[in-house]
């Protein structure tokens, strides 16, 4: 018996029971039946508004609540009913306190973190409060967050580059049958890149009849990648910034690279840049280590996302933003945290929901997707949550990516 049969059933002998009290007293007293509320939850949204990241997290918010209100209207979650409160963090680590405690004062039972700088500024203050965040991505190594109040429902950036690096060398048709093949890479500073590359560097030192190490090039905030186009041209694979239209058109048009170049969601989230400067024959071939399935492919997850495009906006916006990339696919991070919010009121009941049931709940939570039982999870110390990725392809006449492997469990070691 689901939970839901359950319920129905429970509210059908409160029913009867109720009709036979007022039966009984129908000769001279009027009963008067009080309706149950639902007890709210309410999201705390650290998002920013007004920042350099505004334009993207306006569609992760977006996410948010088409998926927030999926839950309501389906009742997912009985007896509680979800609603969201925001504050403009800026995308600026200095207001995240602030945020926080205003969120918290205002009446956030646990806090969304969709924007990365957020996550480590807050990281201590929610271990001392034991208050959970839960992160869209924390750019952070997986043993800076084990056993804290921070679940990150996005991937480690560590473990992303081992499974790319191996995928390739064990896969990919263009890599070299005679010789180590040369990678290298390049991208602004900020600690998810900084993770990444010091993994992939681990990655060829470890496997050097594999690869060789081209250079690796993490700059600050700059848009002119010409040195390094020169430095890296003639590797074999290479790891490219974002923005990427400068770089990808240079990269083949200028020096004539023909070099596969390799990303991650990171570089998915700028698609619709791809698109809009028509770089799709440019990005042809290049691969993606990626967590969730692309617009055009099947499964309950990526049906329930284009049901809500579907059902809560224009057809013209929808496809805006299937061709923008990963963005509106926050959504599926949006619904497993909602899942956890189920599973810590289903322990508990829904007027004893706090920040302790939710870390409970979270700390023994597994998700089943594309029919693998542990397509994410949590643990006692575990908080990263994906344990399996796929491979896409960039396929330029198609502009769209196309999966060419099968969902795989990250590699953990190099």
């Amino acid at each position: 018996m689901n939970q839901r049969t359950k319920i129905v059933g429970i509210l059908f002998i409160i029913f009867l029971i109720s009709g036979a009290v007022v039966g009984c007293n129908a000769a001279g007293n009027e009963q008067t039946e009080a309706e149950v509320e639902d007890v709210i939850i309410t999201i705390g949204n650290l998002t920013d508004k007004t920042g350099v990241a505004a334009g993207p997290m306006s569609i992760i918010d977006t996410a948010l609540k088409d998926v927030v209100e999926y839950y309501n209207e389906e009742n997912l979650i009985p007896g509680v009913k979800l609603e969201i409160i925001e504050y403009d963090g800026q995308y600026d680590p200095s207001r995240s306190i602030p945020g926080y405690e205003s969120l918290v004062k205002r009446g956030a039972d646990f806090i969304w973190a969709p924007a990365p700088p957020s996550v480590p500024a807050l990281k201590e203050r929610v271990e001392e409060d034991k208050y959970v965040l839960f992160a869209a991505t924390a750019n952070m190594d997986t043993t800076e967050l084990e056993g804290g109040y921070v679940f990150s429902l996005g991937v480690s950036p560590r473990y992303e580059a081992y499974t790319l690096l191996e995928w390739i060398a064990e896969n990919h048709e263009d890599f070299p049958q005679d010789r180590p093949a040369v990678i290298g890479g390049v991208a602004w500073q900020d600690a998810y890149s900084d993770i990444w590359f010091d993994a992939a560097k681990e990655y060829v030192a470890a496997n050097p009849d594999k690869y060789t190490w081209g250079g690796d090039f993490l700059t600050g905030f700059k848009f002119d990648w010409s040195s390094e186009i020169e430095a890296l041209k003639d590797c074999d694979y290479v790891y490219f910034p974002v923005p990427p239209q400068l770089f990808v058109d240079d990269f083949r048009n200028v020096a004539g690279s023909d070099a596969t170049l390799i990303g991650t969601e990171v570089q998915c989230a700028f698609m619709g840049v791809i698109d809009h400067n028509d770089l799709w024959d440019e990005l042809d071939g290049s691969l993606f280590v990626r967590v969730t399935p692309w617009y055009h492919e099947k499964g309950p997850m990526i049906d329930l996302i284009n049901q809500l495009l579907a059902e809560k906006h224009s057809a013209n916006e929808a496809e805006m933003f299937r061709k923008d990339g990963v963005t509106y696919l926050s959504a599926k991070q949006a619904y497993l945290m909602l899942d956890i919010v189920r599973q810590a009121v289903e322990n508990v009941g829904p007027e004893n929901f706090d920040s302790q049931a939710l870390y409970d709940a979270a700390s023994s939570w597994s998700f089943e997707m594309e029919g693998i039982e542990d397509f994410c999870s949590f643990n006692e110390t575990k908080r990263m949550s994906q344990d399996y990725y796929a491979i896409y392809e960039a396929v330029g006449d198609a502009q769209t990516l196309n999966r060419i492997s099968g969902w795989m469990p990250q590699v953990t070691e190099p």
